[in-house]
């Protein structure tokens, strides 16, 4: 499992806190995975962003939506500049296009259309909506561009060889205890698992990938990944065996741009990976908690794991 952005409970505490979703809901419809003696871990990269593990780990449980995603973005720190980016141009492109950098957003007449054209599709305060995604925007440039972070004084990481290098210990470790392996990846999480999948030659391989709310398909997001990616052959195909499930809200911001990830992401020219739209309930549709919660999602995990 790979966590998505924000600052999240310490490790083992947040992989209680996804097997516990993963086993919950009405009885008979969740997954335990220790009494079907499924091993799991945590690929676990919030420290090297964030200075320190949130404590309140009721707030990632929580059935408050906005209580929930307050606890994801109130320790997310300045965020960065257009001036501070490593590609200025770059940075400021995808905060337009997540419409963070919009300079019309402060015309009256602007926010009237935007209320009708855009929050009536993602019901969130704005204020708060904004703190998220200048989080995503944060996250996902450091990665990328694997810059220079001190998360706290005395620690410095290169972001994205650090968390490469966690993710392929990880994936290691959880290879030599047996098959079927899959890789279940949230959010930015999706981006990292596959970056490694893709792009590093000594990560291991896996029997499958899934991903739920990812930004894999915004075209910023893909230029970056590049040259290795490419539209028409950009299935990590040495290195996942079997399927990629690609699950998705259409009303879930981080993935709402692009939630469809067969035809940027092909085999051979071929669409080969399978993009399952399951609608989420309530406000906050990116909570990995819903996705957890939901059938499509859960059958797809047992299959993979041959339950």
């Amino acid at each position: 499992m790979i966590h998505g952005i924000g600052q999240k409970p310490e490790e083992s505490a947040l992989l209680r806190l996804w097997r516990r979703a993963l086993a919950g809901g009405p009885q008979g419809t969740g997954i335990d995975l220790g009494a079907k003696g499924v091993s799991s871990s945590m690929v676990y990269w919030a420290d090297v962003l964030y200075p320190a593990p949130d404590p309140n780990v009721a707030a990632h449980e929580s059935a408050d939506e906005l209580e929930a995603l307050k606890s994801d973005v109130d320790h997310v720190g300045q965020a960065i500049t257009v001036d501070g980016a490593a590609d200025p141009e770059w940075l400021a492109r995808l905060a337009g296009r997540l419409l963070l950098e919009d300079p019309a957003l402060n015309e009256p007449e602007y926010r009237a259309g935007l209320a009708s054209r855009v929050e009536e599709r993602f019901p969130l305060p704005w204020a708060l909506k904004q703190r998220f995604l200048a989080a995503f925007l944060r996250d996902v440039h450091h990665y990328l561009f694997n810059v220079a972070w001190t998360p706290r004084p005395g620690e410095t990481y290169q972001v994205q060889r650090e968390i490469r290098r966690r993710f392929i210990e990880k994936i290691a470790a959880g290879a030599e205890k047996g098959r079927p392996h899959v890789v279940v990846s949230h959010s930015m999480g999706t981006v990292i698992a596959y970056d490694c999948l893709m792009r590093v030659p000594e990560c291991p391989a896996v029997d499958a990938l899934m991903t739920l709310g990812s930004p894999l398909g915004i075209d910023e997001v893909q230029d970056k990944l590049t040259p290795e990616w490419t539209r028409s052959d950009g299935f990590p195909s040495e290195k996942i065996k079997g399927d990629w499930i690609n699950i998705f809200d259409r009303l879930d911001v981080v993935a709402a741009l692009d939630p469809e990830l067969a035809n940027d992401f092909r085999r051979g020219g071929l669409d080969v990976v399978r993009d399952i739209h399951a609608p989420n309930s309530g406000l906050w549709r990116h909570s990995l908690r819903k996705y957890f919660e939901g059938q499509l999602f859960r059958s797809e995990l047992r299959r993979l794991l041959k339950l």
